[in-house]
């Protein structure tokens, strides 16, 4: 498959700072914003996805607020007019403090699967808001993201390259379909002949399960979660994987589900993605 090039980075902008987004939102497009919170007396701060340079069309504003013991705020602003807002009484910033915080763009609604400071200490993901896009003001653009691969449908088993392989903060998102009467499926990233990393839902076991195949034998299997089994037959899902220097971090819908240990550490070299099973494979972005 072939790329379209590398994707738009701004390194230290002007505050405020507007840039273009390249081929516009689609289903699927991460977008990460990185900073550091000033010790400032303002007690706020913004980022809006909107229709040209007006302002009068924001498709989503999230907006984290200092004040009242700290909350985040978002909404849509049509025609100049801002909808109700929605709040979420948590604040995951700190004010003289770096974060990265990370988008994902879905056809339904925009989610901020997690805001993580910007150092390596380990920490747990959680969704802090999602709320709904307005149809007809996304999407309006056929035009195809770098890295990323909005077919209708994939052949499977499904088998792509990992552009320049694994590294910190890179991620591989890719969404599908459940077949309903599913066994299992897997997620592979492969360095080689050895599998760094599968990820592997059962359904007759109600499991999803983990593990690592080095020189052809398999680790010990990981299967502990937080929560209940995030797989449901018949039903649509997305996988977001991030790479940390020391784990790989992965969400499912949009919720922070398990780290997993690096068990290879020559992460450029795990360069390849498979994808087999009992699934309709949608999207995929690496």
């Amino acid at each position: 498959m072939a790329f379209s090039g590398a994707p738009t980075t701004y390194l230290n902008p002007p505050v405020p700072f507007t840039g273009t987004i390249e081929g516009s939102l689609q289903d699927g497009l991460q977008i990460t914003v990185s900073g550091t919170i000033l010790n400032s007396s303002s007690t706020r701060f913004s980022v809006d996805f909107q229709t040209g340079f007006s302002g009068n069309d924001i498709a989503f504003h999230f907006n984290p607020r200092f004040e009242e013991g700290g909350y985040v705020v978002c909404n849509t602003k049509m025609n100049g007019s801002w909808g109700p807002e929605e709040r979420k009484r948590e604040l995951p910033f700190q004010k003289g403090m770096p974060f990265h915080l990370c988008f994902l763009v879905q056809s339904s609604d925009f989610k901020p699967p997690g805001v993580r400071p910007a150092n390596p200490a380990p920490i747990t993901q959680t969704v802090i808001h999602t709320v709904q896009s307005v149809p007809g003001q996304m999407f309006s653009n056929p035009a195809i993201s770098p890295m990323m691969y909005p077919h209708p449908a994939y052949p499977m088993p499904f088998v792509t390259t990992i552009p320049g392989g694994l590294y910190p903060s890179k991620s591989i998102i890719l969404s599908g379909t459940v077949l309903p009467s599913a066994q299992g499926f897997h997620i592979n990233l492969c360095c080689g002949s050895h599998i760094a990393f599968h990820l592997n839902p059962r359904f007759n076991e109600n499991a999803v399960v983990r593990n690592s195949q080095i020189n052809n034998s398999w680790g010990s299997e990981e299967r502990s979660l937080p929560r209940k089994m995030p797989f449901t037959r018949g039903q649509s899902f997305s996988v977001w994987i991030l790479c940390e220097g020391h784990c790989l971090k992965v969400a499912v819908d949009g919720q922070h589900l398990f780290e997993y240990y690096h068990r290879l550490w020559n992460l450029p070299d795990i360069n390849r993605l498979e994808v087999g099973g009992d699934i309709q494979l949608t999207h995929v972005q690496t």
